[in-house]
């Protein structure tokens, strides 16, 4: 095995890796990501995952240490101990892995009690994503989760129990059945179990997903994009009068607790992604994804082969990324950076762009560096579309 000691981690570049693993037990009516609720293959599957583990070329450059490994899904707190760990161990034989590096598992809370957490920790795993999304047993029923408000609440001490003190626990907002009352008692559990880190959704209705269809059938209520305005505002002056940091507009972290794998996705850095439908970055300007069919997946594995797709992006499309990913942060847009990276034609251009936005105090400058405000957040994604190149 690879272990990399931290005095030389600041010398090198970092990379991450992501695992998909695409199995759930059933589906959540708002979700649009590649899962199956048919656990059938799931042997196959994982087989053929850490054989592709085993044939990774060097998609990215073969010094890199890896910082941080991800298991997200689907739901990979499905996968046994030995699954997760003979993944872990394949890795870290393949890779050079940081002896220091965080490994995440996403969790439901229906997948957890105190021993299996003990053993996630025992094999590696020191951090948790749990996906908790209400305390309340009829928005849960609502979204078709699999817990309950108490397994909900039972998966979080178990969690401290065992030891894990770096977990996230996930929210969604915006639903049609969520009031500000019960929202802010959502908020207030948070506060009172002192959870680290917090991410917190709006509800979207993503095409073809069982939401979407009943919304079209006028069997449940639509989206109402005001009270989800009103609510982020609320998470947002809530949590930061509770000690959180807004690092990413989603994400809050009390100090020191940000995720660094997902901040490596904001920061640009390089990842391998395995698994159907897995993303791959080398952290320059090349994009590679799997195959989203578990079946195919499996035949080309079988076959010694990867299924993937591949683009090289252009200098246009890496300056509206950098743009995209950079304003939605707490660091902003670093205009430094794209002096250097794209030129001062790009930058001038960027001011000229960034005015209107700075007149309606959505954006504001400060020390080289372009920020959202507070009201500048609810229209991150039309401010960052209006920037692009």
């Amino acid at each position: 095995m690879h272990a990399v000691n931290y005095y030389h981690v600041k010398l090198q570049s970092l990379a991450g890796i992501y695992i998909h693993i695409p199995f759930c037990k059933k589906a959540c009516n708002y979700c649009n990501f590649h899962f199956s609720t048919q656990l059938d293959q799931k042997d196959a599957l994982i087989e053929s995952l850490n054989k592709e583990i085993s044939l990774q070329k060097d998609f990215i450059a073969a010094d890199e240490l890896i910082e941080t490994i991800y298991f997200g899904g689907g739901t990979p707190s499905i996968l046994s101990i030995y699954e997760l760990s003979k993944i872990i161990e394949n890795i870290k034989v393949k890779f050079r892995v940081w002896d220091a590096a965080e490994i995440t598992l996403e969790a439901n809370p229906d997948d957890i009690c105190l021993e299996k957490v003990k053993s996630w920790k025992s094999i590696g795993i020191n951090r948790l994503s749990l996906g908790v999304q209400s305390f309340f047993d009829e928005e849960l029923k609502w979204m078709n989760r699999a817990h309950d408000t108490e397994i909900a609440l039972r998966s979080i001490d178990d969690i401290i129990e065992a030891g894990i003190s770096n977990f996230s626990v996930d929210l969604i907002f915006g639903s049609p059945i969520l009031t500000n009352e019960m929202l802010k008692k959502n908020l207030d559990i948070i506060s009172q179990k002192n959870i680290p880190h917090i991410s917190c959704y709006a509800l979207t209705v993503e095409p073809k997903t069982q939401l979407s269809h009943l919304i079209e059938k006028k069997k449940i209520a639509n989206i109402n994009t005001d009270k989800q305005a009103e609510q982020f505002l609320i998470i947002a002056d809530y949590l930061g009068n509770h000690g959180y940091e807004q690092y990413e507009i989603s994400n809050y972290a009390k100090p020191g607790m940000r995720s660094k794998h997902n901040s490596s996705y904001w920061q640009g850095k390089s990842y391998y992604g395995f698994g159907p439908s897995a993303h791959s970055f080398d952290g320059s300007n090349k994009r590679r994804w799997n195959i989203a069919n578990n079946a195919l997946f499996i035949k080309c594995l079988s076959l010694n082969e990867i299924n993937f797709e591949e683009e090289i992006l252009t200098p246009t499309q890496q300056i509206n990324e950098y743009i995209m990913t950079a304003l939605r942060t707490i660091e902003g847009i670093d205009l430094n950076k794209i002096d250097s990276d794209f030129g001062k034609e790009i930058t001038i251009e960027l001011l000229q762009k960034i005015e209107k936005f700075q007149k309606t105090e959505k954006v504001i400058k400060n020390d080289g560096r372009l920020f959202l405000t507070r009201e500048g957040k609810l229209f991150a994604d039309g401010i960052a579309s209006d920037l692009f190149f």
